[in-house]
C-alpha cells in the first residue's frame, strides 16, 4: 500500500488584496502580513518531510513558496498549470466597480461560476481541467512522496471541489481559503482522502489576515 501525500496552500496576502482588486494572471506583492503568513507556515511544516515543492511561476506564488522553503534543500519547481484564473479584461480592477460595470457576470462569478466568462478569461471549468491534469501527472511522477503545491484561491477551490465531489455551483461555499491556509489529501492507492481542508492553525496571531 502506497500514500502520496498533496499539501495544498495559497500565496500570502497581496497588495491587490488589500486594495480588493481583482489579480489573476497579472501580480501585486506580498505586504508585511503576506510574508509573516508565509513564515507562519513555514515554521508550522518544519517537522513535516517535503519531497518537492511545486508553484505557480506568479510573483506572489513563487514567493510565497521561496519562503516556506526556507534553508530546505527542497526541490521547487513552477507549473503554468497552477496560475490563478485568468480574468481578462477584469485583471487589475476594483471589485466593486466590476460588480457596478459587470453586475451579471459579477454575480455568475460567485453564484454560478459555470456561466462565468469576460473578454480574454478563462472559465472556471478550464481552470480546473489544467490544474488537475497537472495534479493528476505530480502523482504519477512522485508516487509516495510528499508534495506541496503553491497557488491560488480558485485553482485550490476547484482541485478541493473535485476530491470533494462539490458542484461548481457550491464552489464558495465554506472553507474560506485564507493566505496560506493549509490543505491536505491523501492518496492511498489512488484513492483521495482529504484531511485539512482551509487549515490555519499555524497561525501565530488569532484572526490575522482573515479579511484577505
Amino acid at each position: 500500500m502506497s500514500t502520496t501525500t498533496i499539501f495544498l496552500t495559497r500565496h500570502g496576502q497581496t497588495e491587490w488584496n488589500v486594495q480588493h482588486r481583482m489579480q489573476g494572471h497579472m501580480d501585486s506583492e506580498l505586504t508585511a502580513l503576506g510574508v509573516q503568513q508565509a513564515e507562519w507556515l513555514s515554521r508550522g511544516m518544519r517537522t513535516q518531510q517535503l519531497d518537492v515543492i511545486y508553484a505557480s511561476p506568479s510573483p506572489r506564488a513563487l514567493r510565497t513558496a521561496e519562503i516556506i522553503r526556507g534553508e530546505r534543500s527542497t526541490p521547487l519547481k513552477t507549473s503554468e498549470a497552477f496560475k490563478e484564473i485568468g480574468m481578462g479584461v477584469w485583471e487589475g480592477r476594483d471589485s466593486t466597480e466590476l460588480e457596478s460595470e459587470y453586475s451579471e457576470q459579477h454575480r455568475n462569478f460567485w453564484q454560478d461560476p459555470e456561466q462565468f466568462k469576460v473578454e480574454g478569461s478563462e472559465t472556471f471549468a478550464e481552470v480546473q481541467a489544467r490544474a488537475l491534469g497537472k495534479l493528476q501527472e505530480i502523482l504519477v511522477d512522485h508516487q509516495g512522496e510528499t508534495i506541496l503545491i503553491v497557488a491560488h484561491t480558485v485553482v485550490i477551490k476547484l482541485l478541493m471541489a473535485y476530491f470533494e465531489g462539490r458542484a461548481l455551483p457550491k464552489l464558495w461555499d465554506l472553507p474560506y481559503i485564507y493566505p496560506t491556509c493549509l490543505c491536505r489529501v491523501d492518496f492511498t492507492d489512488g484513492v483521495p482522502e482529504i484531511l485539512l481542508h482551509g487549515d490555519t492553525s499555524h497561525y501565530e496571531e488569532s484572526e490575522a489576515g482573515m479579511e484577505s
